[in-house]
């Protein structure tokens, strides 16, 4: 049976998940985040999109975006295929990198906002690569650091 078509609807909240391929890291070093975050800064300008939260982790990353005017599957069409690239090349590798298509969940705005970007901010420390919230609050891979203004990222600043 084919896939259902993505809901993909602009100026509506998307929480998007993407996981690496049989669970394996997406990012080997800071210099790959590094370029990841680069890369959707550029989109999200290109494309006024709003990030309001994310947070990296060694193999998957969250993100809250909303869409206006490009769609969100060619915003994630471009960060994934461009980054897969830059990873297989670095380090000559070929295949997949991300496991299936990103996943994506409309958001009511209201009611789970603020409990979304709690959320997405909080799985660092969850996931155990910070110990308490002190080290959540200089994570670099988190929109967290940003909000308290100890990171800047650009248009990634949420």
């Amino acid at each position: 049976m084919p896939r259902q078509p993505r809901l993909d609807i602009p100026y509506v909240l998307h929480h998007v998940i993407v996981r690496g391929i049989e669970r394996r890291d997406i990012f080997a070093d800071d210099s790959d985040k590094e370029r990841f975050i680069a890369r959707l800064s550029a989109l999200l300008t290109q494309g006024s999109m709003k990030c309001f939260a994310w947070s990296l982790m060694s193999n998957h990353f969250h993100l809250l975006l909303k869409p206006s005017t490009v769609s969100l599957s060619e915003t994630m069409r471009c960060l994934l295929t461009g980054y897969a690239v830059y990873f297989n090349r670095k380090y000559q590798r070929s295949g997949h990198l991300f496991q299936n298509r990103y996943k994506s969940i409309l958001c009511e705005e209201e009611p789970y906002f603020l409990e979304l970007v709690r959320y997405i901010h909080l799985n660092p420390l969850r996931a155990g690569l910070v110990a308490d919230m002190a080290g959540l609050d200089h994570y670099p891979w988190s929109g967290h650091a940003v909000l308290l203004r100890n990171r800047y990222y650009g248009d990634v600043a949420c």
